[in-house]
C-alpha cells in the first residue's frame, strides 16, 4: 500500500470539492482506495485488517502541506516515435510514401526508452496520448500509454486510441513534392472521403459475414472508428480546414477530436456548436507555417468561453515534453480560468481520450497515478517533488 497524508489535495473530480485540505490518499494494489481527510493510515489499516507483514511494505509519505494531484496527460504527442538524439534512425513519425495507411499502429514505433519519458516524469506526466504524425492523409492509430516501463505492451491503458487524419499543409507539402495527390486540400477531402466510404462498404459486408467473408487487415483499422469506440483526430490549423473536418465528421456521423484548433478562437462558437472537443497547441513554437500565423495561447480561453472542452498540448518535439504544465500556465495567463488550466492537462485530457475511467483525476478506483509539486505545476519555478504511477514511486526530486 502507499499512504499519501498531509496534502493539499487537488482532486479534479466532478462532485468533490476543488481543494481537500489537509488529505489523505491510501493507494492499494495500483488503484486509489480511499481519498479525503480525516483518516490516517492506522485507520485504513484497521479496516481492511492489513497484517504485520503487509505493512512492512508499505510506502507512507508525508506531503507536507505541498499540492497533491491526479498525474498530468499528454493529449496529443509523438513521444518515443519521433525519439530524440537520434535524427533520421529514430524517426518512425510518417511513412511517407502512401497517403492512406490506417492499419499502422503506434505501439509497433513507440520506444519506451527514449528520453523524453524520463523528462515526462520529472514533469509529473504520468500518461501520454502517443502517434503518427500529419504527413499523411490517415496516418493511422495513436495509443494511450503510461510513461515509465521498458515494454510498451505493458504501458498501454488504450490502444487503439484514436485514428490520425490530417488535413492542410503537411499532407500537401508531402505529396505533392512526389509528383501526386494530394496537392491541394480539395484533394485531401476527397482521398479521405474515399477511404471513409470503403470502410463503410467494408463494415456492412463484415457484418453479413459468412464463411465466405474473407477480412482485410487495412480496414479492420476503420471498425472501432466507425463503432464510435474511438475517435478520428483530426489535425487541423487554420478555419477552413477545422470545417472541413467537421463537415467529413458529421457526413459519415463520427466522433472526432479537433487537435491543434490554432485559429480555433476565430470559429469558437461554431466548434461548440459541432460537440467536438479541442487539443490546442503547440503554442509555445515558431510560427514556422503559413497555416499557424495567427496561433496564440488565448486559443484554449476562448474555447472554454464558448463551451468548448478544451485539453492543452506540446506536439512534442515540436514542444518539449516537459513544457506541458507551462503551456498550461500560459494558456491561463492569457484567459484561460486557472482551474481549467489544471483541468486541461488532466481530467479533460483524459475524457478527450476516453481514459477517464482510469486516470485524469483521484477517485477511488482509479489508477493511482498521482504527483507532488511544491506549488502550481503551471508556474516556472514550481518543483516536481514525486512521481506515483499505479502506486509505485517512480520519480522522487532530491528535494523531497
Amino acid at each position: 500500500m502507499l499512504f499519501i497524508a498531509n496534502g493539499t489535495l487537488y482532486p479534479m473530480a466532478e462532485g468533490m470539492p476543488e481543494k481537500i485540505e489537509n488529505g489523505s490518499i491510501a493507494v492499494q494494489d495500483g488503484k486509489i482506495l480511499k481519498i479525503g481527510n480525516g483518516f490516517t493510515y492506522e485507520d485504513i489499516c484497521r479496516d481492511y485488517g492489513r497484517t504485520e507483514q503487509e505493512k512492512k511494505a508499505d510506502t507512507y509519505i508525508d506531503a507536507g502541506g505541498n499540492w497533491v494531484m491526479p498525474g498530468i496527460i499528454e493529449a496529443h504527442c509523438h513521444m518515443g516515435i519521433t525519439e530524440e538524439k537520434k535524427g533520421m534512425e529514430g524517426d518512425d513519425c510518417n511513412e511517407t510514401v502512401n497517403p492512406i495507411t490506417p492499419h499502422l499502429r503506434a505501439i509497433d514505433a513507440i520506444n519506451s526508452m527514449d528520453a523524453a519519458f524520463d523528462d515526462a516524469l520529472r514533469a509529473g506526466i504520468t500518461s501520454a496520448m502517443i502517434g503518427p504524425g500529419s504527413s499523411n492523409v490517415v496516418g493511422g492509430q495513436f495509443a494511450f500509454v503510461k510513461t515509465k516501463g521498458s515494454r510498451i505492451d505493458d504501458l498501454i491503458v488504450l490502444a487503439p486510441d484514436a485514428m490520425i487524419v490530417a488535413f492542410g499543409e503537411n499532407p500537401n507539402v508531402n505529396y505533392s513534392g512526389q509528383g501526386k495527390s494530394p496537392s491541394t486540400r480539395m484533394a485531401i477531402a476527397a482521398m479521405l472521403r474515399e477511404e471513409l466510404t470503403k470502410a463503410v462498404d467494408y463494415q456492412k459486408k463484415r457484418e453479413k459475414g459468412g464463411e465466405t467473408f474473407e477480412k482485410d487487415f487495412r480496414y479492420e483499422a476503420w471498425i472501432p472508428v466507425l463503432e464510435k469506440k474511438i475517435p478520428l483526430k483530426a489535425h487541423v490549423h487554420r478555419v477552413d480546414d477545422i470545417f472541413t473536418a467537421i463537415r467529413i465528421a458529421k457526413e459519415f456521423d463520427l466522433e472526432m477530436t479537433l487537435d491543434h484548433c490554432s485559429e480555433g478562437h476565430m470559429i469558437a462558437e461554431e466548434i461548440h456548436q459541432s460537440d467536438f472537443p479541442a487539443i490546442v497547441g503547440p503554442d509555445l513554437a515558431s510560427r514556422n507555417k503559413i497555416e499557424v500565423q495567427n496561433m496564440a495561447f488565448k486559443t484554449a480561453g476562448i474555447l472554454h468561453a464558448h463551451g468548448v472542452k478544451v485539453a492543452i498540448t506540446t506536439d512534442h518535439p515540436v514542444s518539449l515534453i516537459a513544457s506541458l504544465p507551462i503551456c498550461a500556465g500560459l494558456a491561463v495567463k492569457a484567459g484561460l480560468p486557472l482551474m481549467e488550466g489544471l483541468k486541461a492537462i488532466t481530467i479533460n485530457a483524459a475524457q478527450i481520450c476516453k481514459v477517464d475511467d482510469r486516470v485524469g483525476s483521484l477517485e477511488e478506483g482509479k489508477d493511482g497515478d498521482i504527483v507532488i509539486f511544491d506549488g502550481n505545476p503551471m508556474e516556472v519555478f514550481t518543483n516536481t517533488l514525486m512521481t506515483v504511477i499505479g502506486g509505485e514511486v517512480v520519480y522522487r526530486n532530491k528535494l523531497s
